[in-house]
């Protein structure tokens, strides 16, 4: 399997262990991922609110470039997912629009490339079989709440996730490595997203509740899917007892026995070394 990969601005800096952990466990998996040449910035949370036509024209470009190679677009970060797949339903459904992005950018729209969510790509079928087998340490007695934020599944009918308030994806693949996914009502609730600066207290209070909504229903450790998710609940949290935050990635690093998996948990302000070694995994 092979991929045009849209790392985004995330993955070399605020959420390097989610770029380092992707990179282990697709080359583990035999999942080709091969960045998009020269891509730039989709806008992340600020063109939008600023210039709605920058936040189309910036993810624009990068479809061009990536139509280039034939390949679906892989993005790991909800955000970045989000704004191509928007600029390539743009593309697709504005026919005016199409014509001046296609005279400013130099190609022609095919369609043919796919937007895609890491996740979503790691939990078809197939590579769910390829987890299974790859798994040399099954994270058995690991009790874990998924947690996808507020963006990566929303709005339905546009991102196409199996359902926006209860998505599964995620515990199908904690239940491959082993693990024990929870129940719980907070999926797709949200942290607080960019807030973090501007309304810090909105963010420790959301982030707050979902780390404790996650030990009420039994959780040892959250897996999350987003740069921002993550270091939202990892930081802001306030509880006396607080609940380590993981990357789906890094614990699938842990399940295959990908070594160096112990230097990203490193770089999380909740140490997850405790947990871990009491489920007998560290």
């Amino acid at each position: 399997m092979k991929y045009t990969y849209y790392p985004g601005c995330t993955i070399g800096t605020t959420a390097v262990e989610f770029g380092l952990s992707t990179d282990a466990v697709c080359e583990a998996l035999g999942v080709e991922l091969v960045e998009l040449e020269d891509w730039n910035c989709c806008g992340a949370s600020s063109a939008h609110s600023l210039d709605h036509e920058l936040a189309l024209r910036l993810p624009a470009r990068n479809v061009a470039l990536a139509q280039k190679e034939g390949l679906d677009i892989v993005a790991p970060c909800p955000a970045c997912y989000q704004h191509v797949l928007q600029a390539d339903r743009t593309l697709r459904e504005d026919l005016q629009w199409r014509h001046e992005m296609e005279a400013l950018l130099g190609f022609t729209y095919t369609g043919q490339p796919r937007v895609r969510h890491l996740l979503e790509v790691l939990t078809e079928p197939e590579v769910l079989d390829a987890v299974r087998r790859r798994v040399t340490r099954p994270l058995k007695g690991l009790r874990v709440a998924s947690y996808y934020g507020c963006v990566l599944v929303r709005p339905p009918e546009f991102t196409g996730w199996d359902d926006p308030e209860h998505p599964t994806r995620m515990d199908r693949l904690m239940a491959a490595l082993g693990a024990e996914p929870v129940e719980w009502s907070y999926k797709v609730d949200c942290c607080g997203a960019s807030l973090s600066l501007s309304r810090s207290e909105v963010v420790v209070t959301l982030s707050t509740r979902l780390a404790r909504e996650a030990q009420e229903a039994g959780a040892d450790v959250i897996a999350c899917a987003c740069g921002m998710c993550q270091i939202n609940l990892d930081t802001r949290q306030k509880l006396e007892e607080k609940i380590p935050v993981l990357y789906f990635t890094e614990l699938m690093g842990l399940a295959f026995g990908l070594p160096g998996a112990e230097k990203w948990w490193g770089k999380h302000m909740v140490n997850p070394r405790p947990v871990l070694q009491r489920v007998g995994l560290e």
